[in-house]
């Protein structure tokens, strides 16, 4: 099986690449690919939708994965330890919003592909790979859109209209490519924040990326077992 690992941020990728033993194999409209393993294909986007659909398309035009993971840190909106692993269910686009036209439920709606919530593939099989890593994990629908999201009264509309675990920038855009390609998707992420939490906003991406991509490629192997 043929597999693509899907980052926005350079610092997400870094802990893979070793040199001459992950090489880079071409940079396209500055999406940059590198070869993890035989069979692992990894790309660094960039933040924000549009570069993570860009970057999407790209791959699976270049190297025809069969499967697409989205890897990355994302907001968490429950107060939950920094660091803590999350196998998505699923995304919604928050941003995408045609409600002032066609009405309240059509917030999150896109009409393209007729739907709001954009699933992952083989949810059973995730997630017995993810249980074979032996790495605590939560699972949840995750919100995309473009904008950091805060304690804000936009942040508390989202988590009640949408009922998310996580909030990030890429992982719906990506979903929403694979769907439309025809490419399995799935998406690991780690929270670097908590949007609601007690304390003072604190975003932890040292904390957030410490073990994420060991767990990635330990759930990758479990995939293929």
């Amino acid at each position: 099986m043929n597999i693509a690992l899907m980052y926005a941020m350079r610092a997400e990728i870094a802990s893979l690449l070793r040199g001459d033993e992950t090489p880079l194999l071409q940079s396209v409209a500055g999406v940059e690919f590198y070869r993890i393993r035989p069979n692992v294909i990894a790309c660094c986007g960039g933040v924000g939708k549009v570069n993570a659909a860009m970057s999407a398309q790209l791959l699976i035009q270049l190297y025809h994965p069969d499967l697409i993971i989205n890897v990355g840190v994302a907001g968490c909106f429950e107060n939950v330890p920094i660091g803590t692993v999350v196998l998505a269910e699923g995304f919604v686009q928050h941003d995408f919003d045609t409600s002032a036209l066609d009405g309240p439920e059509y917030e999150g709606f896109v009409a393209t592909v007729h739907r709001t919530v954009f699933p992952t593939a083989d949810p059973d099989r995730a997630r017995a790979a993810m249980d074979a890593t032996g790495q605590p994990y939560r699972t949840g629908l995750v919100a995309t859109g473009d904008w950091f999201a805060t304690d804000t009264p936009r942040a508390r509309h989202i988590a009640e209209k949408f009922h998310p675990l996580l909030c990030e920038m890429e992982g719906g855009a990506v979903a929403h490519v694979c769907l439309r390609n025809e490419v399995p998707f799935m998406a690991v992420k780690s929270v670097s924040d908590c949007l609601f939490g007690d304390n003072d906003f604190s975003f932890n991406f040292p904390a957030a990326m410490e073990k994420l991509d060991t767990v990635v490629m330990d759930f990758i192997d479990h995939l293929e077992g």
